[in-house]
């Protein structure tokens, strides 16, 4: 693969973690589609979700009326093989009102698999692990 491509897929699949942020932090759950695969599984403290309808409407149930969130990936690593990627990052998470200071903050560790679709590269499996979380 041309190092050219190589790079251009790396930057995509490090977009995921972008993109991803900015639907959860805007509620935009019905944009799941642009992040994960159909057949998405993702594994985190609260359990495993199949599929994108089943994680559209854990994303809906999880939210909480007045409360926002602000994702934040650091030290994303991506290392591509032909049309699938292996990707980490650190992701912290905080937990506000409007105006008001976080009353929650989470630190996680996302490592996931990316695949590649005539739409683009998406999520098809991704594994979250809490490191630590700090309440107020």
């Amino acid at each position: 693969m041309p190092a050219a491509a190589l790079t251009t897929d790396r930057a995509e699949i490090a977009d995921l973690f972008a993109h991803l942020a900015n639907l959860l932090d805007e509620c935009r759950h019905e944009d799941a589609a642009t992040v994960y695969h159909d057949d998405i599984v993702v594994h985190s403290p609260r359990g495993e979700l199949h599929g994108l309808d089943e994680v559209i409407a854990h994303l809906k149930r999880m939210q909480v009326e007045g409360e926002h969130t602000q994702h934040v990936h650091g030290d994303v690593l991506v290392h591509v093989d032909g049309d699938r990627a292996k990707a980490t990052a650190n992701q912290l998470v905080y937990f506000y009102r409007d105006g008001e200071a976080p009353h929650r903050t989470s630190g996680l560790r996302v490592a996931c698999t990316a695949v590649r679709t005539s739409a683009g590269w998406r999520i098809s499996d991704t594994h979250i692990t809490l490191a630590w979380t700090h309440e107020k």
